[in-house]
């Protein structure tokens, strides 16, 4: 599902950055393991996105509305700091608030 940089890196689906190699990186459940994806369909992230992600929703709320890139996308909370981290540089791993 992520799309490629110009240059060949993964591109994070959320925050639109790419993902070189060496950057903090993990791979999120669309569906949580613990609500039945354990094998379901995964994207490539940078860590602090996926960090965000588990801060801001909880396992239900993933599992039954925010199961796809387009539905994390469109989270308000999520969606601002989208924004915000895509001017930060591909490495930027700040905290989590």
């Amino acid at each position: 599902m992520a799309s490629e940089a110009p240059a060949g890196d993964p591109v994070c689906p959320l925050c639109l950055r790419p993902i070189p190699p060496g950057v903090p990186q993990s791979r999120h459940h669309l569906i949580p393991k613990l609500k039945g994806g354990k094998h379901g369909e995964t994207v490539l992230v940078h860590h602090i996105c996926h960090k965000t992600i588990h801060k801001t929703l909880r396992e239900g709320e993933l599992a039954r509305e925010y199961n796809t890139v387009e539905a994390l996308r469109a989270h308000p909370e999520l969606a601002r700091f989208w924004a915000w981290v895509a001017r930060r540089p591909p490495g930027f791993t700040g905290r989590v608030r």
